[in-house]
């Protein structure tokens, strides 16, 4: 089954916000003698108000992954690691969006040198994006640190097997992780050889995607 592309619009954390945004811009339409329609608009603010609440509550519970992706320990889940494949030439892909994660790669380097393991999580996304992507965690040192995401390229590839492995058997995929750099702006390389074997996905990594 294909993975999804997107959250699901109920579950999207600004929809009450801005359906409460624009309750509260017709109190300047509906006059105070409206009699059952004023009536009608603020029990439907006083419920999206409720609404924002109980979300705003539900997404700050400790969940692991959190809403957004991010891994908050590795407590509770089964990695399962991707032994490279032995090549004459090395495939690699980078992560993207690493300029926004540049502190928490500093640490993952300094806990755990330039060779590490990153988990990859599908359905992870960035704040306020309803567009799901698969999530790159660095895992060296005292705790997970968000890396960045997989390349368009990567992500279309690897998208739906990712997500039945951690759906249907609840496992993460690790794979070798080298922070390229001896100084910020660091690079994120991944060497994705080795998802095949532990994925069932016998065609193999998509192109470098060095977006």
């Amino acid at each position: 089954m294909p993975a999804p592309r997107f959250v699901s619009p109920l579950r999207w954390e600004p929809l009450p916000y801005l359906v409460l945004v624009a309750l509260l811009l017709l109190t300047g339409v509906i006059r105070p003698d409206s009699g059952g329609w004023l009536v009608a608009l603020v029990v439907a603010i006083a419920l999206t108000a409720a609404w924002g609440v109980v979300a705003f509550v539900r997404e700050r519970r400790m969940r692991n992954p959190d809403p957004m992706g991010d891994l908050t320990s590795l407590d509770g889940i089964e990695v399962v690691d991707a032994a490279p494949v032995a090549a004459d030439v090395r495939t690699v892909v980078p992560v993207v969006d690493v300029h926004r994660h540049q502190p928490a790669i500093d640490l993952a380097r300094l806990h755990g040198g330039e060779t590490q393991r990153a988990i990859l999580v599908p359905r992870a996304r960035r704040w306020l994006s309803p567009r799901y992507r698969i999530g790159v965690q660095l895992v060296g040192g005292d705790r997970p640190r968000h890396a960045g995401f997989l390349g368009d390229a990567a992500d279309a590839g690897w998208r739906d097997v990712l997500d039945a492995l951690r759906v249907e058997h609840g496992r993460y995929a690790s794979v070798p992780a080298l922070i390229e750099g001896t100084g910020r702006p660091y690079r994120v390389d991944l060497d994705l050889s080795g998802l095949g074997a532990i994925t069932g996905n016998g065609g193999g990594a998509p192109e470098d995607d060095r977006s």
